[in-house]
């Protein structure tokens, strides 16, 4: 009887330490991989995710799960902030699969991983150049794409970002005092964004640079010109005292 009850209770716990084995096997096949690093991208564990993937993309066995793998990889690190790997990941996605269906999608998102790596108009202005470009690339692409009405948007908050940062750096030189690379600064800001809403101010700072350059003609020009296009700007009342104060 005792041995009985010894064989049953050891056959139970072989029993469950098989279980335990085949719930905890390790996944082996790229598509167990691919499923593996699935269930843990919806976990959250996005490190371990990309791990699995890329485990597919060695294995060279699936044409298939290795481009799935490749743009799972990029999502990854998209959806965990980690924009300059994810950058970095749709680009190659795109030139690995320039006709692949997903490409477009691939370019909108390789646009927004810059457009998120975007701060203050005081610092590095590389990621609104990047985005720029890209947003613009997947205008000119995908016409009629998914993502146009939002890359549109963005392109245009991009746009805007550089004539503020124009505006930025041309305040710096007229309170350096130097007044010739102000007006070029602001000169410049009309030339390219012209067709912004900061125009008025634009056109307000370029006088002010003009009077203090002593090119008194130009600068009375410039804010005539705001004054004209923009009777209504919050930056006319300015023009009129600049116009009364120095240019009567």
């Amino acid at each position: 009887m005792k041995n009985t009850v010894k064989t049953a209770m050891v056959s139970m716990i072989v029993v469950a330490l098989l279980q335990g084995c085949a719930a905890h096997r390790i996944a082996s096949t790229p598509d167990e991989m691919f499923k593996e690093g699935e269930r843990l991208f919806q976990k959250g564990d996005y490190e371990e995710a990309i791990a699995q993937w890329k485990k597919v993309k060695e294995t060279f066995q699936s044409p298939e799960l290795t481009t799935r793998a490749e743009l799972s990889i990029a999502d990854a690190y998209f959806v965990h902030k980690d924009y300059i790997e994810a950058a970095a990941a749709y680009e190659d996605f795109r030139k690995l699969h320039p006709r692949h269906e997903r490409a477009g999608y691939a370019l909108y998102r390789q646009a927004m991983s810059h457009y998120h790596q975007i701060h203050g108009i005081d610092t590095d202005q590389t990621p609104v150049k990047n985005a720029i470009g890209l947003f613009e690339s997947y205008m000119k692409l995908y016409p009629g794409g998914e993502f146009r009405g939002d890359a549109e948007a963005k392109y245009g908050e991009c746009r805007d970002k550089q004539l503020q940062y124009e505006l930025y750096v041309g305040k710096f030189y007229m309170n350096d005092e130097k007044y010739p690379a102000a007006i070029a600064r602001f000169e410049q800001a009309l030339k390219v964004f012209g067709d912004l809403p900061r125009r008025d101010e634009v056109l307000l700072w370029l006088g002010k640079g003009y009077i203090k350059a002593d090119q008194k003609p130009k600068g009375k020009e410039a804010l005539d010109q705001l004054l004209k296009d923009f009777p209504n700007s919050a930056h006319a009342a300015d023009a009129k005292e600049l116009i009364n104060k120095y240019l009567r």
